[in-house]
Order: structure tokens, then sequence, then C-alpha cells
């Protein structure tokens, strides 16, 4: 009899289980395949390092105007894919390590709900039963593969990929169509650009970047066309060809070709087999509904991560694996949702937290805004040749309080850290500003919009 079961060895459920055995609960983790899950196995993890690769060959390239000369630079993509393997396996040979020594025990095997046992919850997995007083759904997601013409055959024969199959791809195409501008397509185009495809993005929305703030993305496409990248938006493919995809959109109808092809439409929970039938865990659109404490509504079974749908995200799944472990162990908080940052991690970075220009619109919000470019900053002009590089930060009228931040710039993912912590604890525009910011930072910009927003109360 374990004290929690748990299903799913993703950023949740890893956690959860660290978080869970740290509280003195006898835990059971099932993880049909790698721990770590998606982020560590074939989307964070793995994309950063082949971005890294990518963004130390672009600045090799263009580092004449700094005084640093380089001929022959090359991106091996080989090298750069072996490299990935390895920051890979060290780091979930450390979450194998970090539940081993919490002696958490982790099966590699698929669980399922079976119904309900004499004291508890009866799991199924590798032909055998369990039985656990608490159940913690982290099954994670799966990328979206749409009814579109022609993908099961592409599938089949190697030519569309998923994010999962292109993360092994062993020689980089010489033409490679994405389908779907969203953050994954974003640094798969920006990767494979840098590394010598003809990259094409397709985008049935009229911007790209998903739920980014519209003015970043819009400059964020600006500076990923500059790179290379070909951007085709409110457009649809239609089908996929022996050797292209078949679009349809505002100008018309053509054939792009390509020598493979990135679905990356979005992703969505996976539930399928989980047994949540068995006892009537409800569902929405194919999501685990939970509240904020991440209940279901079965008393004893919570969910976290991906399978509820809620914010993919890794470190999303982090808090909402505390709050559970939490409300089971009698510290119950909430989940909030409305500073939870988001990055694009391109060349150059793309990164926000809180309301948008459009959320805060849609919400009602009275607000004021500075929108600043990253000149501002000494060590932006020091270490950019030009830059584009901006910073928008929204405000609320009344209140003074902080709603929103969004950058596009160099070191745009570590800066969200301490705008994340402004919007979280509502701090004011004439609190943040009195902060002492380190010089010289790109991230003084913050300050400087504070200031700016704080004297002339919007732009």
């Amino acid at each position: 009899m374990y004290d929690l079961i748990i299903l799913g060895g993703g950023p949740a459920g890893y956690f959860a289980a660290e978080r869970a055995a740290d509280a003195g609960l006898r835990t059971l983790l099932f993880e049909e395949r790698n721990l770590g899950g998606v982020c560590l196995n074939e989307g964070c993890i793995p994309t950063k390092s082949l971005l890294y690769s990518a963004k130390l060959a672009d600045s090799a390239r263009h580092g004449e105007e700094f005084g640093v000369f380089v001929d022959g630079v090359r991106l091996d993509h080989g090298v750069a894919l072996d490299r990935k393997g390895k920051v890979v396996q060290k780091l979930v040979g450390g979450v194998t390590s970090s539940l081993k020594q919490r002696s958490v025990g982790a099966m590699r095997a698929s669980g399922a709900i079976k119904g309900r046992g004499e004291e508890g919850f009866l799991i199924e997995a590798g032909g055998e039963e369990y039985e656990g007083a608490r159940v913690l759904l982290c099954m994670g997601s799966e990328a979206i593969v749409p009814p579109i013409d022609g993908v099961k055959e592409g599938i089949e024969s190697g030519f569309v990929l998923t994010s999962r199959e292109i993360l092994d791809l062993d020689s980089v195409p010489e033409r490679l169509v994405i389908v779907g501008g969203g953050v994954i397509g974003l640094e798969f185009a920006n990767y494979f650009t840098i590394a010598g495809s003809k990259v094409s993005v397709i985008e049935m929305l009229p911007e790209i970047g998903g739920a980014i703030d519209s003015d970043i993305a819009a400059a964020l496409r600006t500076e990923l066309e500059k790179a290379g990248v070909r951007f085709l938006l409110e457009t649809k493919a239609a089908g996929f060809l022996a050797d292209g995809v078949r679009v349809s959109g505002k100008n018309g109808e053509e054939t792009i070709p390509a020598d493979k092809v990135l679905l990356s439409i979005g992703r969505r929970p996976r539930t399928e087999g989980a047994g949540l039938e068995t006892l009537g865990v409800h569902t929405e659109k194919g999501a685990v509904v939970t509240d904020v404490h991440m209940r279901t509504n079965v008393p004893g079974i919570w969910a976290a991560g991906d399978v509820n749908g809620k914010m993919m995200l890794a470190h999303t799944a982090y808090r909402e694996a505390a709050v559970a472990v939490g409300d089971m162990t009698g510290t119950p908080e909430n989940m909030r949702y409305d500073a939870i940052p988001q990055v694009v991690y391109t060349m150059p970075e793309a990164a926000g937290v809180g309301e948008t220009e459009q959320s805060a619109v849609e919400k009602g919000y009275i607000y004021d805004k500075a929108v600043l470019p990253l000149l501002y900053s000494g060590r932006y002009i020091a270490e950019n040749k030009g830059g584009s590089g901006i910073i928008k930060l929204l405000a609320e009228r009344r209140s003074r309080r902080i709603l929103g931040v969004h950058i596009l710039g160099t070191y745009a993912s570590e800066i969200i850290l301490s705008a994340a912590m402004l919007v979280s604890s509502k701090t004011t525009i004439e609190t943040a500003g009195k902060i002492v910011y380190p010089h010289p930072t790109v991230g003084e910009v913050l300050r400087d919009a504070l200031l700016h927003l704080a004297q002339s109360k919007g732009v």
C-alpha cells in the first residue's frame, strides 16, 4: 500500500514525487518512457542545447564588427546532436538519482486506474496491481496530428515529423517546411536556418508566437525574416505530397517544396488508456479538470502538468505539482496562472509575463504602457550590432500595479524572472522603481521603463 501513486514522470510527476517523499509519503511513480518526460527528452532541454550550438555559430559568422574574424565557420549538426544526447542523458540521470535517494519507487511502465481497493485506488502497470491512498495524474501531452490529406502516409514514410522525431534527425534537410508558428515551430525554424536549411513556416493566424504580445511577435518575425525564415501567415496546410506541402491562404494556393516537414500546431493532454472513466474523472476537451488545489472531481485524485491543459509549460507543471502535494499533506495553496512567464528561445529571445495588451483590453483594464528600445541599455549597445530589442510594460492606471512585462532581445529569458516577481507580488510602478538594478546590464531597461511610465503615465 502506497501513500501516493503518480502516473507520469515528467516535470510534474518527478517533482511531485520528490516533494511527496520529502513530506514522508511512501511514493510510487510510473513512466512508460524516460524519466523527465517531454521537457527533458523531447522539448525544453534538447532544443536549448541545439539552439546554443546555433547561437555560437551565428555569433562567429557575424563577429567582424566586434573584432572577431573566423573563416570557414560551420555548424556540424551531427556533433550538436551528439552533445544534445549527452546533456539529456546527464539530466535524466540526475532525476533518476534524486528519486532513488528519496526511496521513490520509479517503474518504467504505463499505469492505469482499475478501480477502488479496500483502502485506496487500484493501479495496474506491467501486468501487476498496486494500491495507493492517493493518485496524482501527470501523463503529460502529445503532439497534435491534424487530419490533413497525406499526413498518415507522410508520417509513415518519415517525411512528416513531430518535435520528437526531428530531434533525432541525423542530417539537415535542404528545405524544411514547418506547419505552425508557435514557440516550438519558431525555435526549430531558428535552429535549422542557422544549420543551413531553407525554412518556410506556415501559420494560419495573422501573427506568429501564439499568446505572446503582438508587438513582440511582430518584431520577432521581422528578425527571423532577416535571418532567412519565410513566413506564410493566414495560411493553412491543405495536403502533404511526396515532396512538398500544398497550402491555401490569403494569397491563393501554392505548393511549398520540402525535404522534410515538421508538424508543430500544438499539443494535447494524454489521457487515453489511463482508466479515468473507471472512476468518472471529469475531463473537458480531453483535459483533466482541476480546481485551484489541483484536485479532480474524484476525492483522492489530483492532476498536474500538461494533462490538465491549463498552461503547457514545464515551470507551470513544477508549481502545480507543489500545490497538489501541499494539498495532500495539509498545507493547501491556490494555484495562480496570472504571473507565469513564457519564453521563446530564439535569437533574439522573446519573453513575457502577465497581461499582454490584447488580454488587458479583453479584461477591461484601464492601463498605461511604456514601450522602450533596449538601446536604453549600455550593455545592450556594447554587445549587439544595431538591434531592434524592445521592452513593453503595462500598469493599471488606478492602482499603479504592474500588469505585464514583455521583452524582445538579449537575455530576455533571464530578465523576465525579475518581471515575474513584480507581476506576481502586484508591485506598483513607484515601489519597483526604487529597486537598485545592477549596471551595466540589459535588465536595467526594466527600471527605465518603470521610470518612464512613472513620469509620463503612459505613451
